[in-house]
């Protein structure tokens, strides 16, 4: 996906965020895990390296983290297919008490650009966005390119629970493009993932 102008949040202001939160811990029954693009949709891409199949390794990964620990989830791709937007909002709907969690990965035609993001719509899912971000940061060693809201993004704007878009890193960056191939990576991303949707769900309101 390509970026747009951000929405600067530092990451003083993300603890705070986190931290400013009393009272009881939230009910979360469910994870609805998209793997961004799929099928037609190669998504971002570089040669022979493809949105697609980099996301729908992450979220097979996050999908086993969060069954471990006892979080029932549902994925709205397990293959290479296409979903419409539309539809993986409409999977989200059918649940209560759920959090939406879409991965993706980043370009940008220009190769300097490199980090992670996360965008969220709506209060709780900056919540949301928080605990994921910080464990991403935490994990991977990368440049903060921080949280913001997108209203413009559909698969976020239609889900009616809290909802998240993550993009682990820009494919676009030669460097970051080979960290993104390599399983530790992959793995330290679905790890940060399943920890902050933990937190969100255990830390008190």
């Amino acid at each position: 996906m390509t970026p747009s102008a951000p929405l600067r949040v530092t990451l003083p202001m993300l603890l705070a965020l986190v931290l400013c939160q009393v009272s009881q811990a939230r009910t979360v029954n469910r994870v609805i895990i998209d793997a961004g693009h799929g099928g037609k949709d190669k998504g971002a891409h570089r040669g022979k390296v493809y949105e697609k199949t980099l996301a729908l390794s992450v979220a097979k990964q996050t999908e086993a983290l969060l069954k471990k620990k006892g979080m029932p989830v549902t994925m709205t791709r397990r293959s290479d297919v296409f979903i419409s937007l539309t539809n993986r909002a409409a999977i989200a709907n059918r649940y209560k008490n759920c959090v939406f969690i879409s991965i993706h990965f980043n370009a940008h035609k220009s190769n300097a650009y490199h980090g992670v993001e996360t965008y969220y719509y709506g209060t709780e899912g900056s919540k949301l966005a928080a605990h994921i971000h910080l464990r991403m940061l935490s994990r991977l060693k990368i440049r903060n390119r921080d949280t913001r809201q997108r209203k413009d993004l559909a698969v976020l704007r239609r889900t009616r629970c809290p909802a998240v878009l993550i993009e682990c890193g820009y494919i676009s960056n030669a460097y970051e493009r080979k960290r993104c191939l390599s399983a530790s990576y992959q793995q330290n991303c679905a790890r940060a993932i399943a920890d902050g949707i933990i937190a969100y769900k255990n830390f008190k309101q």
